[in-house]
């Protein structure tokens, strides 16, 4: 292996060597395609160390048997140096195990790269745009958007640490009806800051407490103008003005987690800037929108229902189940017209493109899906688009639900949550379950200290590294030390066995779009890295300081700070800093 090259990659290139060898020997015929290879551990550990269904893959192709031309591979591998064994299994799966000196190798190049064990540059330089959190610029945060804004910034790091490059966009709604009631929300706590005793807050309006210091700030900047005047003269002012002090708290909102945008989107410029007209008669062109009616509501009659001719996307052509409006009767873009121009304005800049939704969102997918495929495909193959659905969380204070915020009028705030927990327990906590699973936040379980408790095993993990190290030195100045490795035994080995599957989960979280998938990895090093460290309790030769033997301490803290190493590489990726004493 060279220097930087992990251990699955290698014998990737070793297979493909092989492959080479049948194909130079006439055993295969050339050209064959092998993108569908994988190198991986076997689903059964007992079967050896490493697993590839090359020979299951392009036997069909190759005209082959799979388990003649596995008996050929065989050949091939078993010339490694690093292949101890290789046998086929079932139909023509090939399992290999691996010399011991490998997996030392391995161990030593976690210590050599450091920080950068596991990059990747599977991407290719490549730029994906993910948009996430995407909140309406109404108030402050809440934990409705928490878990896609932490699976949107996770997956941006992932997708960097891949070897792409990543644009990180927020799409700022201000331009629908919820801003207008923003202003009018602004306009009565205006009037409140210049005395006026505006009672409770009308129905329909935003009631939190967290406009107060806007009407204050209108109030400052521009006295009494605004108090008796019409409607038309000041909402359109007092809606920029919200909407921009929204964005300054939505903004520190999102840093208390650590997430920071590259770009800011205001849907109110696309449309000025006429982005949607564009769209449509670039659409209408393709023949792709036409003007129709759609068929009436389900329920609904002639009599309670009328029929108004509209721009129509046909988004069946594109598996959707039914055409959808760009253009409200009134000639205002619809949520869908205004939408699909800004993908296609994204699409511009990026060669793919991923949004974070909120699972009640499910019903705009096929739609938005649809445009993106017409609007990029005209020229060949339609721009990557993936929309990830994320489930709301259940806030709960041990076990009951959790009440709602007197800032924020009727949820709970972000800040309010980070505040009391952490900025890393939210985070990891949000990436403990896939996505689109439902999940329960309760505050009492998150910053419990137990092993049921993922947060704080993963953390432990790192945490019990340390302390590991600093009992070494303090109890004989000992440090860790790649010499004597060999020293390790199997159980030592099955450690690093583990870890060094780091980079190929990366480059499969990657590819997936599921940083979650790294939570999941961290969780099982952490459990095993415990199970050993346990074994000590009770058996004293398992402990990593052994004053007696200088050369396998030295050995074993040094594969203990490579766990250490892998756990704050795994967490750096989902944005958690590693804390070193609990």
């Amino acid at each position: 292996m060279s220097d930087n090259q992990t251990l699955y990659a290698a014998f990737a290139g070793h297979l493909n060597a092989a492959l080479d060898a049948l194909e130079v020997a006439g055993t295969l015929p050339g050209g064959l395609k092998r993108s569908a290879i994988t190198v991986e551990p076997p689903r059964d550990a007992s079967h050896g160390d490493l697993s590839t269904n090359a020979a299951m893959v392009l036997s069909k192709p190759a005209g082959m048997k799979p388990r003649d031309l596995a008996e050929a591979l065989v050949v091939e591998l078993s010339k490694l140096d690093s292949v101890t064994s290789a046998e086929i299994a079932g139909p023509g799966f090939i399992n290999l195990r691996l010399s011991s000196a490998t997996w030392l190798a391995e161990l030593r190049a976690i210590a050599a790269q450091g920080a950068d064990y596991g990059r990747s540059s599977i991407g290719g330089g490549t730029t994906v745009n993910i948009e996430y959190v995407s909140a309406n610029p109404t108030g402050p945060m809440h934990m409705g958007h928490c878990r896609g804004a932490v699976v949107g910034d996770a997956l941006a790091t992932l997708l960097e640490f891949a070897g792409h490059k990543v644009i990180k966009e927020y799409y700022v709604n201000d331009a629908g009806a919820q801003v207008q009631v923003l202003a009018r929300s602004a306009h009565v706590r205006y009037r409140e800051a210049l005395g006026e005793a505006v009672g409770a807050i009308p129905e329909g309006l935003y009631p939190g407490d967290y406009l107060i210091p806007v009407g204050q700030q209108l109030a400052d900047e521009f006295g009494t103008r605004y108090v008796a005047a019409p409607e038309s003269e000041w909402l359109t002012l007092f809606r920029e003005k919200a909407v921009a002090a929204m964005l300054v708290m939505i903004k520190q909102d999102l840093a208390l987690l650590g997430i920071h945008h590259d770009l800011f989107s205001s849907e109110a410029e696309l449309q000025a800037s006429g982005k949607p007209d564009e769209a449509e008669a670039w659409l209408r062109a393709k023949g792709l929108v036409y003007d129709g009616v759609l068929e009436a509501p389900k329920g609904k009659t002639l009599e309670d229902w009328e029929a108004v001719e509209l721009p129509l996307f046909k988004s069946t052509a594109f598996g959707d189940d039914q055409d959808r409006p760009i253009k409200k009767s009134d000639g205002t873009w619809t949520y869908f017209g205004a939408d699909l121009a800004y993908h296609f304005q994204k699409a511009q800049n990026a060669d793919a493109l991923v949004d974070i939704w909120g699972a009640d969102h499910a019903g705009t997918v096929k739609r938005i899906k649809a445009a993106v495929a017409a609007m990029t495909g005209a020229d060949g193959e339609p721009t990557p688009f993936e929309i990830k659905l994320v489930q709301m969380v259940q806030l709960l204070r041990d076990g009951e639900p959790v009440k709602m915020s007197k800032r924020s009028g009727n949820f709970v705030t972000l800040a309010e949550v980070v505040t009391e927990v952490g900025k890393d327990v939210v985070r990891f906590t949000m990436l403990t379950r896939k996505p689109e699973a439902q999940m329960d936040f309760d505050f009492a379980k998150v910053v419990e200290a137990s092993k049921d408790n993922p947060v704080f095993y993963v953390q432990y993990a790192n945490a019990r590294v340390h302390s590991t190290l600093r009992k070494g030195l303090a109890e004989g100045g000992f440090t860790p030390s790649g010499e004597h490795l060999e020293l390790l035994g199997e159980e030592e080995l099955e450690l690093v066995k583990l870890a060094a599957q780091f980079p190929r989960i990366v480059e499969a979280a990657a590819a997936a779009r599921e940083p979650h998938r790294i939570a999941f990895f961290l969780g099982d090093v952490a459990a095993a890295f415990h199970g050993y460290w346990n074994l000590g309790n009770d058996r004293v030769e398992k402990r990593f300081v052994n004053a007696a033997d200088a050369n396998l301490t030295g050995a074993r803290l040094f594969l203990a700070a490579q766990i250490g190493q892998l756990v704050r590489n795994g967490l750096a990726l989902l944005g958690v800093e590693a804390v070193e004493e609990m």
